[in-house]
């Protein structure tokens, strides 16, 4: 069922005091004189006491992830975590709005397209950077061009043939013919100095930009501190809460276990079997959103014998959805037998295969491949996926095919998967747009990047192209229909579910929104006491 509450919580605590008035009449002397010394003391004394004591607003909040993230670099990562760091620390000239998932201005000031190829835009004259330089038009364009250095931007750095710098605050942007995704990009493209690039600054030891909070310390395996940035420029989105900690704890019944206990005031990735206990406590707040994140089993479609469509097909179809979602999310999912999230444009299950373990078997014939013979390794990094990797072991292996399950930390796994260095892998891939996310991750050039399972494929990356440059919404989306058919027919994947978003919090935390790719703007919670 989809889950209609996007929004945590916003508190707003209101107190109403009744104070009674007194009042009498003396129609005699008192009995013993009292002096004016005394008077004032006993004056002094009720004011004190009718003064309500003042409790400090909370300046800190905890937020606990299971994941450490591999770095705190704007560009050089695919990483969800890093994600979350990065917009505490960074801005864009654009951002994705958390209720529509469309970008919306940030650092922009104001935005022209004033042909099919050519963007104008401004951003704004007020804006300092976390080492106290003023942004300029040159630190836009700078840092445009610093992004499309790294691998792993490709699928948002490549739509511009040139930049130019018109003014102090204003930049011109070129595109290759029309490009449907300008906007969406520029919410992903982080804006740093000019100086520190040209300095050759290391941007995961000193990452340094104009987002709402500053890097303070970073303790491996345990703590990442910020603070709030006193000049951040957007004045009504100011951070409340002046420290702010993120606490890397793996095991998801711990991050259960230390908000319940106060330990820390709110959980990013909650544990699919402490929902239903965390939502029976008082104390705490559960927020479901229906997500655009896809859950799957990743081969590498380079290697033997994962370069064997039928074998891949094989895979498909002798795995139970219903069981993996059951065991791993606790119900907390939808299944999926399609290759994309059906739930963005073009999305469709058409051509997928679902379970059915005699097909199985047919696809394993026509494969050729003798299961006894084939034994790999599937890796994961969490508990949710352990769980899930368990499911599709016992599944393979009434195929006859033999899967061991290997943990990793996250970092070692993404960095591993993106490589190419693997078998397979039990992982997720989320975002706010059906071209980007498969432009992202099943486009050739997102190999060694986003590009998991490796796919080398002319006809996918044709229409993923074509629907980018796609002005006219029923255009793009029969394109975007077409690619979908096209990759459940080709199975490079075994898709598992369709995760909600969930997250829990200290319910007095106000002011936390979600998205449905699993986005916040950490910078707009306060403490509603």
């Amino acid at each position: 069922m989809k889950e209609n509450t996007k929004r945590l919580i916003a508190f707003i605590c209101a107190a109403a005091c009744a104070a009674a008035v007194y009042t009498g009449c003396a129609s005699a002397e008192a009995a013993d004189p009292v002096t004016v010394e005394q008077t004032k003391a006993a004056e002094e004394q009720t004011q004190q006491q009718a003064e309500p004591e003042i409790t400090p607003v909370r300046d800190t909040v905890v937020i606990a992830t299971e994941s450490e993230p591999p770095t705190l670099h704007p560009f050089d990562h695919k990483s969800v975590t890093a994600g979350y760091m990065n917009l505490l620390t960074y801005s864009c000239l654009f951002m994705i709005d958390v209720d529509t998932l469309q970008p919306v201005p940030d650092l922009c000031r104001s935005y022209e397209n004033v042909s099919e190829t050519e963007w104008l835009f401004t951003i704004y004259d007020n804006v300092t950077f976390h080492d106290g330089t003023h942004m300029t038009a040159e630190d836009v364009k700078a840092s445009m061009e610093y992004g499309r250095t790294f691998a792993t931007t490709k699928d948002y750095t490549s739509f511009w043939t040139d930049i130019e710098v018109v003014d102090d605050y204003t930049i011109k942007v070129t595109t290759d013919g029309p490009y449907a995704l300008t906007l969406f990009n520029l919410a992903s493209i982080k804006i740093v100095p000019k100086a520190l690039i040209d300095e050759g600054n290391d941007f995961n030891q000193n990452p340094i930009g104009s987002g709402p909070y500053v890097f303070q310390s970073y303790t491996l395996g345990d703590r990442i501190e910020f603070e709030a940035f006193e000049d951040y420029f957007r004045e009504g989105h100011k951070a409340q809460i002046k420290h702010m900690t993120w606490r890397i704890i793996p095991e998801g019944s711990s991050r259960t276990i230390a908000l319940e206990a106060g330990e820390v005031d709110l959980v990013v990735e909650v544990d699919a079997n402490d929902v239903a206990r965390l939502e029976s406590n008082e104390n705490v707040a559960v927020c479901k959103v229906d997500g655009t994140r896809l859950n799957f089993f990743s081969v590498n479609t380079e290697v033997y014998p994962f370069n064997n469509q039928d074998f891949r097909k094989a895979l498909n179809a002798a795995i139970d959805r219903d069981a993996v979602v059951a065991v791993a999310c606790n119900g907390e999912a939808t299944k999926a037998i399609a290759q994309t999230p059906v739930i963005f444009e073009g999305g469709t299950d058409t051509n997928a295969v679902d379970y059915d373990p005699e097909a199985a078997k047919t696809y394993l014939e026509s494969s050729g491949i003798d299961p006894e013979t084939i034994s790999f390794s599937c890796i994961v990094s969490n508990d949710t996926a352990r769980r899930a990797a368990e499911v599709v072991q016992a599944e393979l292996l009434e195929l006859g095919i033999t899967m061991d399950v290997e943990n990793m930390d996250y970092a070692t796994q993404l960095t591993a998967i993106m490589s190419g260095d693997y078998e397979a892998s039990i992982i997720g891939y989320t975002s706010s747009h059906p071209c980007i996310y498969l432009s992202g991750f099943y486009h050739s050039s997102a190999i060694n990047a986003a590009n998991l399972t490796r796919l080398n494929d002319p006809e996918v990356d044709r229409l993923i192209d074509l629907s980018k440059t796609q002005i006219d919404d029923a255009e793009r989306a029969a394109t975007l229909t077409e690619v979908n058919e096209y990759l459940n027919e080709l199975a490079p994947l075994v898709p598992l579910y369709q995760t909600r978003v969930v997250r829990a919090a200290n319910a007095k935390i106000g002011g936390f929104d979600v998205s449905a790719s699993g986005n916040s703007r950490f910078e707009d919670i306060f403490w509603a006491e």
